[in-house]
């Protein structure tokens, strides 16, 4: 690998806005001091990654993601040979970049990687905080600004999918949810502008969703998906259309739930 990488490139150089629920930013910044690795578990678009981007910036660290997933091998995290016109180089994977270079490495929904590929984490997550590049004959010691982080759905969890206690035991962690009312309010309101009228309509329909979490649906619906249904309803579209789109559709194929759902719009936006 260069000696000129620009790790640079990875800096977040805009804050992210995140609005903290708890004591959760003065938590993290005690696991980055101490340089321990942080696990995230929390249901899909609460905020978990947001808040990653959040301490990146806030601790003014580079932060290298990967979304994971089950095709991902080891060698996409640590690095491969590549050939070329001179013959065959060396390029370091993700981890091995932010590792080498002092990054925050961000492993998103980590538990859809198989379970052979997470291994190669682990020394990097206790005392030794080194990565063995097999192929390449190298043990890179980790830069002292180098933190792991990773991120995964516990609603998702089954036997196929789910960390190995081997793995957990390495893990400082946080539980993440969906913000209360006047917090989730406040997050669409910075967001998007939506005026808290508006605004609160769409919480509502939010938490009708959520209710029907385990019957019928998997999952609520997200503030992630709200922020898109502000940001429609702030240009321009019909509000009973932009929930419709970015709040019911996205999350079922379920006749009976999307009619349920269809209602609660009605019902909630009147005119």
């Amino acid at each position: 690998m260069s000696d000129h990488f620009d790790i640079q490139q990875y800096q977040i150089k805009n804050e992210p806005f995140y609005q903290p629920t708890g004591n959760e930013v003065t938590l993290y910044e005690a696991a980055y001091a101490a340089r321990l690795p942080v696990m995230l578990k929390g249901p899909t678009g609460c905020g978990k990654s947001r808040f990653v981007e959040h301490m990146a910036w806030k601790l003014g660290k580079p932060l290298i993601t990967v979304a994971c997933n089950e095709d991902m091998t080891a060698s996409d995290l640590v690095g491969r040979y590549l050939l070329d016109a001179n013959g065959t180089r060396w390029l370091d994977g993700p981890l091995t970049l932010a590792a080498r270079y002092g990054a925050i490495c961000y492993l998103d929904e980590i538990v859809e990687a198989r379970q052979d590929t997470t291994v190669v984490i682990h020394p990097l997550t206790d005392h030794r905080r080194t990565l063995p590049l097999d192929k390449k004959g190298e043990l890179v010691a980790a830069h002292p600004d180098f933190q792991l982080v990773i991120s995964y759905n516990p609603g998702y969890q089954s036997l196929l999918k789910d960390l190995k206690q081997s793995t957990k035991q390495r893990f400082t962690a946080f539980d993440f949810d969906y913000p209360s009312a006047v917090l989730e309010m406040t997050i669409l309101a910075k967001e998007t502008g939506l005026d808290e009228a508006i605004a609160s309509q769409l919480i509502k329909i939010g938490q009708a969703a959520r209710n029907l979490k385990g019957h019928g649906l998997d999952e609520g619906i997200s503030t992630r998906l709200l922020v898109y249904a502000a940001t429609l309803i702030k240009g321009g579209v019909a509000p009973r259309d932009a929930c419709r789109m970015a709040l019911v559709r996205p999350i079922t194929d379920d006749a009976d739930i999307r009619d349920t759902l269809d209602h609660a719009i009605d019902a909630i936006f009147t005119q």
